[in-house]
Parts: C-alpha cells; structure tokens; sequence
C-alpha cells in the first residue's frame, strides 16, 4: 500500500464539511489540513479544531500543499468552485448532488479532463449497510429472482432550515435524499430504466419538494418505488423487497428485519380460510404451518475499499473509481426525468441514461 498521504482543504466547514473530517481519520491515506467557509464563525471553529483556516478561496488554491479540494457547500456554487480547482491543478471530491443539472456536471467533468485531475463525487450511501444487504440478496438471488423492491426514507422533521428550502440553491427533497437512494439502485440494478412516474409534495409551503414517489421500471422485468417523505410521524420500511421465493424487510438503519422464504421441503397445503373484516378469505390467510421459513438477514457484500482510501489509489492510478462520473450523471439524468413525469403528470418513456 502507498504510503502517501493526500492533503484536503475542506470548502464550506458547515455540518457535512466538518463531518467529512471524522470520515477522513479512519483513513491513512488521506488527511485533512485546513477548511475555508464564508463564515467567520465557521473559520473559527475550524481554527479550533487544529486546522488551517483559509481567509479565502484564493488563498486555498495558491497553496501548493493542497492535493484536493473538499467541497462542501449549497449545491448552487458546486460547479463554479470545482472548475475554479481544477484550474488550479488540484483533484475534487464533491458531495451530492455533484450539480443542479446534468449539463453542469458534463462541464464540470470536462474542466477535471481538461486539467488531468481527478473528480469524484461523494456518494456515500453505497456503503451502507442496508443497502449492502439487499444488494447481496439480489445478487444472490436469496429469496429467489427479485421482482419488486421498494426504498423509503421517512421523517417527520420537515426540510433542514437552511438552504435546502431555497430551490436556487438545489434544494428539496428528491436532490438532497433521492439523488442517494437511485443512485444505490441504479449502482446495484445491471439493467436499463424503462420508465419513470413521479410526484412531488409541496405540503409545507416550500418552492421545494419536502417529499416524493417515483416508480421505475427496469428492462429486465424489477419495479422499483423510491420514496422519501419529511411528514412522516408512522414511517414505513426502509426496503420492503419481494423475490419469486420470498420477501424481505428492513426496518431501519439499525438492521432490524428478516426474510421469509417458501419452503420447498413441505407437502403444500391449502390454506384455512380466515375471517377479514365482514368477510372470509382464503387468498389473504397466512400461509399454513410450516410452508415458510423465517430467517434472519444475510451478511452484508462488500465493497472493495473505503470511499477515501479509493479515492487516494484513483489520485495515484492504482485502482478505478469505485463511484464512476458515469453513473452520476445517469442519476442525474434520472433526476431530470423525474422532475419532468411529476411536472407533466405522466410516466416518462423515452428518456436515454446509458448514453453517458
């Protein structure tokens, strides 16, 4: 392993930029050396934290020690502050979503190619574990063919009282939570978009979404519903997964689940009709005794390094990204398409993400 380690000034030291100095210690190939915010109090608790405090941008790229520029700041100035770094000969790593359009992405990735840099956007939610769990189950097809699966985030705290109200600034809810949960289905799906239906929720008053529903149909036959939603007081699983021999759930973030399977091993049984409401039902009963198995979720897959340790064998052309510009700009392409079914209030068919 290199032992270089790879210096990164943090731009915009608000709640994401100082936690990004957390994620950065438990990697020994990369350290972080100062930070730069517009505001003065943030300089200052940057100071206080053993860091450099920039007193400007200009003053950051004139400094030869910096290898990469962190940036942590409204979505708005992502594309401004990225071109400005490469010009200056420094790698990017960016936080998501990387650009309000995938047309500032393309110019974004054409100043890192332009320069020879490295630009890598920071879409952390691959490794986790949740997901890393479905991801093995539909690669190992644990409760069979997958057909259906469905990921929400809920909460009931409405958008963060910051920018993410201000839609000039990128905000709302399918930008700041959607652009993660399409982007591990998009990363965990080998097949191409079909189709997309969409709604945004404007409940709260905001020229921003504070929620969404978006349907997506894949080639190969899997529905996917993406739900996000911030008025949620009852929440409902984060992944609710059906295969062709089971279906799976999680809960929350803490893991909470199980599969249920059909056991093949057991004479089939017709089930005992149940009383539902005013009614009888046969076909909603449970399942007679013993013609399914509960288990316990499988082990996560895993990834093959840690996002900054990949980051610094990509800076020094060991390894190939692990997070690939192509895939974020299928999701923002996605994005878009999202935008437009719920604008029009139409399912969107004729929409192309594999040409990037």
């Amino acid at each position: 392993m290199s032992s270089i380690k790879h210096t990164v000034v943090i731009v915009g030291y608000g709640g994401m930029g100082s936690y990004h100095t957390q994620l950065i210690k438990e990697s020994d190939r990369v350290i972080v050396s100062g930070a730069f915010d517009l505001l003065e109090e943030r300089r200052a608790l940057a100071a206080e934290a053993g860091y450099t405090a920039y007193s400007s941008y200009e003053e950051v790229l004139a400094d030869p020690e910096v290898d990469i520029i962190l940036i942590a700041t409204p979505n708005d100035v992502h594309k401004d502050i990225a071109v400005r770094a490469f010009q200056a000969g420094k790698h990017v790593v960016c936080e998501k979503p990387v650009a309000m359009s995938s047309a500032e992405f393309t110019e974004m990735q054409a100043a890192a190619d332009a320069a020879g840099r490295v630009l890598i956007v920071h879409q952390n939610r691959r490794w986790d574990e949740d997901f890393r769990v479905i991801k093995e189950m539909y690669e190992k097809e644990t409760i069979g063919s997958l057909f259906q699966l469905e990921s929400r985030v809920h909460g009931a705290n409405g958008i963060p009282g910051d920018w993410r109200h201000v839609k000039a600034q990128g905000g709302g809810m399918l930008l700041d939570w959607g652009v993660h949960l399409l982007d591990q289905l998009l990363f965990m799906i080998d097949s191409k978009v079909t189709s997309v239906s969409s709604s945004l929720s404007y409940i709260l008053g905001n020229d921003v979404d504070d929620g969404f529903e978006a349907s997506l149909q894949f080639e190969n036959g899997i529905k996917a519903i993406v739900e996000v939603g911030t008025t949620n007081f009852i929440t409902l699983p984060r992944w609710y997964v059906k295969g062709l021999e089971g279906t799976a759930i999680i809960e929350d973030w803490s893991l909470r689940g199980r599969i249920v399977t059909r056991n093949n091993a057991s004479e089939k049984i017709e089930p005992t009709p149940i009383r539902a409401g005013v009614g009888l039902t046969k076909t909603m009963a449970p399942p007679s005794e013993g013609s399914t198995i509960t288990g316990d979720l499988p082990a996560a897959s895993e990834l093959s390094s840690s996002f900054y340790d990949n980051l610094a064998a990509v800076i020094e052309g060991t390894a190939e990204p692990i997070v690939k510009n192509a895939e974020v700009l299928r999701v923002l392409i996605l994005i878009e398409a999202i935008f437009e079914a719920a604008e029009k209030n139409e399912t969107i068919k004729n929409f192309d993400i594999y040409g990037a």
